[in-house]
């Protein structure tokens, strides 16, 4: 028998946000989680998606034993049918899942939702999507991994692709790769024709850079199919925790007559370093996180590309990847992954090929529409 019961205790939450540890005990690429973000992030009174949201997390339990979670949620502002789903983690078991599901579905039509859509874990940057194909090596960071039977779950209730699949890039940052090379050329080419300039983010200046991130953000993506735009809040969410380990050199903006009109972020792929702490979960994953604590990272994430609309086709883009990868170059990076990118994104596309980058993980959200 397979029962789904909402979180109510302090120890159910915590048996919820550790129930992974289940579930990827014996996969090696798995990434686990800062145990302590995550009880943040789910906390209503810490948590800053429940600033303008809110949701409930539920355990399945099948003959008694837990089996599954999910985390169902609904975001003010955004699509007003939409029931989120997260933390979705479940035993390879179609009827716990589909336990799940219904469980889901349930909760969204007695909140005045039509339409299950996911995996959002209640930040829409973090680990979100299903991965479908690239299980050759471990996610990058604020990228999401699952078993390969997730996908075949969702799609057997009847869940749908919701729009374009969310695709990672890796390149070579070979300098003597001649594809690169050729960037550097379209990228003087660039600079001799358009009066572009590109500077660091400035961290003095913090609250109005986050002002300027969330015009670009918004207008670069605003032509994407069920994009729900960001909220000042999220970019917050999505920036400031992240803001004690960025490098300033890697956050670049590019400037057309003193505004800006493109973004181009970058960090350290971190996750090199958590696949070995557990999480922090206990306290002596602390004592061996001081034996990683001097491990550089070999690769390099960039997280976005947002320019303006109106910059397209000035080639503003092909400046900002040439110099993002001149200064990852000469930090001793050996590779750069781009993710998420949409996979009808034309302009990631054509950079990220020119760059001989090829993609390496696709990530897939899912849609269903349901009713009473």
């Amino acid at each position: 028998m397979i029962e789904v019961r909402m979180v109510t205790t302090r120890r159910e939450k915590e048996f919820f946000l550790t129930f992974p540890w289940q579930i990827y005990r014996d996969d090696p690429l798995w990434v686990p989680p800062i145990l302590s973000g995550r009880r943040k992030a789910a906390d209503p009174s810490r948590g800053i998606f429940f600033k303008d949201g809110y949701a409930d997390f539920f355990i399945a339990r099948q003959n008694g034993q837990p089996v599954g979670t999910i985390c169902c949620s609904h975001e003010n502002g955004g699509d007003p049918a939409e029931c989120s789903l997260g933390f979705f983690e479940c035993i390879n078991d179609y009827e716990v899942a589909q336990a799940m599901f219904e469980c889901a579905k349930t909760w969204a039509l007695d909140h005045g939702l039509t339409m299950l859509c996911g995996t959002y874990n209640l930040d829409r940057e973090d680990g979100r999507g299903i991965l479908i194909e690239g299980r050759d090596r471990p996610p990058v960071v604020l990228c999401g991994h699952n078993p390969p039977y997730y996908g075949d779950f969702f799609e057997r209730y009847g869940f749908g692709k919701r729009h374009d699949d969310g695709l990672a890039y890796a390149c070579d940052l070979n300098p003597g790769d001649p594809k690169i090379q050729r960037l550097y050329r379209l990228a003087e080419s660039v600079h001799k024709r358009k009066p572009f300039s590109i500077r660091t983010v400035n961290m003095n200046d913090l609250d109005n850079e986050l002002g300027r991130v969330l015009v670009l953000q918004n207008r670069a993506l605003e032509h994407l199919e069920g994009f729900v735009p960001y909220s000042r809040e999220a970019i917050e969410a999505m920036l400031l925790p992240l803001k004690d380990m960025a490098d300033p050199d890697l956050i670049l903006f590019a400037e057309a007559d003193g505004q800006a009109v493109g973004w181009f972020p970058a960090i350290q792929n971190f996750n090199e370093i958590l696949i070995h702490l557990n999480g922090l979960r206990h306290p002596w994953d602390y004592v061996q996180a001081l034996r990683y604590k001097n491990l550089r990272p070999r690769c390099l994430s960039i997280k976005s590309v947002a320019v303006l609309p109106e910059y397209w086709d000035t080639g503003v883009a092909i400046l900002l990847f040439a110099e993002m990868t001149r200064r990852a170059i000469a930090k001793g990076y050996q590779w750069a992954d781009i993710s998420l990118t949409g996979e009808d994104n034309p302009d990631t596309w054509d950079l990220a090929h020119h760059m001989g980058a090829k993609i390496y993980k696709r990530y897939r959200f899912y849609r269903k529409d349901i009713s009473g």
